[in-house]
């Protein structure tokens, strides 16, 4: 993997004072770390993947921006790090996230609408998760996840405990986070 690694830079948010670096994989995908000074020696982790229209529009579709916002809020006040990984839609794409999007309008739940496309249920991975990990030298980590594919993806680092993320429901999002729970094993 060809990655060029960033400088540091202050980032002031309404969730605290943070740093922040960027790790450039393959000359394209950008992807960014948040973390808290000086990280805790067994840092609260959590890896995000891009949603933009729940990130940054506040879609009430997902629990994306509900997760992101406990995880920096947890990171202030426990020194840990979030690394939010560039993979719109599950690693799909926005384009084909928004299709996603019209195929569950007609009834279809989030893996049949992936599916319908050609896509896994999940097409993320994280190798760039250990990568990140390496470069800041953690060994072992506190994973904020509900997700057990993150908890199998990071092998070169011990996971001490998992941060479950505790999220209410609302009217949009009941019935994709029954799919997380149901069909992708999601610890909700």
């Amino acid at each position: 993997m060809d990655i060029k690694v960033s400088n540091t830079a202050n980032l002031p948010s309404r969730f605290g004072n943070f740093k922040v670096k960027s790790y450039k994989e393959n000359g394209c995908k950008e992807h960014l770390v948040i973390y808290k000074e000086p990280l805790a020696d067994i840092p609260p982790v959590r890896v995000h993947s891009e949603c933009l229209t729940g990130d940054a529009i506040g879609s009430l579709k997902c629990d994306c921006r509900d997760q992101l916002e406990f995880a920096l809020d947890y990171i202030e006040k426990h020194n840990g790090m979030v690394i939010y990984l560039r993979q719109e839609g599950r690693n799909i794409g926005l384009f084909n996230k928004i299709n996603a999007y019209s195929l569950q309008d007609k009834g279809l739940d989030t893996i049949e609408a992936n599916h319908q496309l050609g896509f896994r249920a999940d097409e993320r991975n994280y190798e760039m998760v250990e990568f990140i990990l390496h470069d800041f030298g953690i060994k072992k980590i506190k994973l904020i996840t509900n997700n057990p594919d993150k908890i199998k993806s990071v092998s070169d680092v011990e996971i001490v405990n998992r941060i479950p993320i505790k999220i209410e429901p609302n009217v949009y999002n009941k019935d994709y986070l029954n799919v997380k729970k149901d069909k992708m094993g999601h610890m909700l």
